[in-house]
């Protein structure tokens, strides 16, 4: 009960702090729009906003298929090459299979099939059969980064919807859950999300009169207008090469300029190769969803599978291109396991209700406190809406995003905060007629209900643990922001109590416990 200087002053900074990030959520939206970035009010979840919830999955089978024909080409011309002869070269299930006509020759085809992809598990059966599938682990690989590469693209189509602070998260092996608050029209959602952008590679017709397209040709916009840049561009209407073989792309500097480097799969990289050791001095266009995103210039014939564009690029447009690029296409069809729309009036809805329940409910503990403690009761609300406000600003300073169970574990955490103040007033309440002073009593309240607060808390948080653990979406919200709560309400309940009570009792110097 004699707190020093020291602990008053770092008791009061936190408080200043808990009020000046928790004050985004009470004023104006022009006026929160005025702060600086790091003060944001808490973001609201879908239940409460209102908007779209996908569950999709990605069909990673397809992802196999495609890597198995890729192989296939490229066992193709590598056998031809080799002059190996074969036959019934082809996918079956999971697996490559060819069969090899000349049995002398079966070692070196297998040496040339485990040269194209070290990660496949080659099998000789009889008749000179080979069978090249991949391994588990290789295979969990190629899976985790489909996976990965489609949320990426998925994260993209929705930014530009303009929403804030989407949810999109790996759920499981294959799928993706995406959470759009804000927006109620799950058609634009779903057509915007679940179309396979494509990616192609044309050559620009350099014949091309103003005015006139050539046979064969067509006008096709630019992405990049302005300047020098033209607004679009007229390319031949075969496809040269497409961005399915596109495998990898990424910024790297030349003489400390960026350029954009990229690399193909082996049937792709051996078309690329032809296509630009044939056309040197044209230019390439590179094209999104029928927008020419780049058009460079083929200096040299690019070799190998890899290669670089360059331009007048920063590092800015330079890595948002290698995006579009990586992002072309997705790497594999979106299925919708689940579909739940919620609307903003029902977010409204949810969100009266939550607060008329966080009102009552606090206006009843108030009345309570009051009634059974008095003075110490006033405290105790004090320490209460401080231990609110702490609360809203830790959820704000993180980031969080408030749900319907979060405001069901903030309604708790309230109860919780003057249960810690009650098993306190209780025991100086136990100790005064035991014969202490109120000084001493008011010390041994603390000093022994702090282990007894201590243990409850800390059972309640081994179970908001869990479920975080364990839970997904509302009820890892609810064991957030129960955990949170519980953190501040011991903070409240011990630190800034004792404080208060310590300053009342040097001014007040009270004869008698006034509880």
């Amino acid at each position: 009960m004699h707190p020093t200087r020291f602990r008053l002053i770092g008791i009061l900074i936190v408080c200043l702090i808990g009020v000046m990030l928790a004050l985004p959520n009470v004023l104006p939206k022009d006026m929160a729009g005025r702060l600086p970035e790091w003060l944001t009010p808490v973001n609201l979840g879908l239940d409460l906003q209102g908007g779209s919830h996908l569950l999709l999955e990605v069909e990673v089978k397809e992802v196999l298929r495609e890597q198995l024909t890729s192989l296939v080409e490229g066992a193709r011309a590598g056998l031809r090459k080799e002059r190996v002869g074969y036959a019934n070269l082809g996918v079956e299930g999971d697996a490559m299979t060819v069969k090899i006509l000349e049995p002398e020759r079966l070692s070196d085809a297998r040496r040339l099939l485990q040269e194209m992809d070290r990660e496949v598990v080659i099998e000789a059966k009889e008749g000179g059969v080979l069978v090249a599938r991949y391994g588990e682990q290789a295979m969990r690989a190629r899976t985790t980064a489909a996976v990965a590469q489609s949320i990426e693209i998925v994260r993209r189509r929705i930014d530009e919807l303009g929403t804030r602070e989407p949810t999109i998260v790996r759920q499981g092996e294959s799928r993706i859950l995406v959470q759009i608050p804000g927006v109620d029209d799950p058609e634009r959602v779903k057509s915007l999300i679940g179309k396979t952008a494509k990616l192609t590679f044309h050559l620009v017709d350099a014949t091309a009169a103003p005015g006139r397209v050539p046979p064969g040709s067509e006008v096709l916009p630019a992405t990049e207008r302005g300047g020098n840049l033209p607004e679009s561009y007229v390319v031949r209407k075969k496809v040269e090469l497409g961005g399915d073989a596109l495998v990898d792309a990424g910024v790297s500097f030349q003489q400390n300029v960026p350029v954009v480097s990229f690399r193909f799969d082996t049937a792709g990289g051996r078309k690329f190769g032809d296509l630009t050791t044939e056309n040197v001095g044209r230019q390439l266009a590179i094209v999104l969803d029928r927008k020419v995103i780049s058009a460079p210039v083929i200096r040299t014939p690019i070799i190998g599978g890899s290669g670089i564009i360059e331009g007048n690029f920063t590092v800015q447009t330079a890595q948002d291109l290698a995006l579009l690029l990586r992002a072309g296409a997705l790497p594999a069809p979106l299925t919708v396991l689940e579909e739940r729309t919620v609307g903003p009036d029902l977010g409204a809805d949810s969100i009266r209700a939550g607060a008329v329940a966080s009102a009552l409910g606090l206006v009843f503990v108030i009345l309570f406190m009051l009634v059974a403690y008095g003075v110490f009761g006033v405290i105790a609300n004090l320490a209460l809406i401080l231990n609110l406000i702490l609360l809203v600003a830790c959820l704000s300073a993180i980031g969080a995003t408030l749900t319907l169970p979060g405001i069901a574990g903030i309604v708790l955490t309230m109860g919780m905060a003057v249960d810690a103040n009650v098993l306190i007033f209780e025991r100086m309440r136990e100790e005064y007629r035991n014969g202490r002073t109120v000084l001493n009593a008011m010390q041994a309240g603390f000093d022994r209900a702090i282990i007894t607060i201590f243990d409850s808390n800390l059972t309640t948080l081994v179970a908001a643990a869990l479920l975080f653990a364990f839970g997904t979406g509302p009820v890892r919200g609810f064991a957030v922001t129960l955990t949170i709560g519980l953190t501040t309400s011991m903070f409240t309940a011990v630190m800034v109590t004792r404080a208060m009570l310590a300053i009342w009792v040097r001014h007040a110097r009270p004869k008698v416990l006034p509880i």
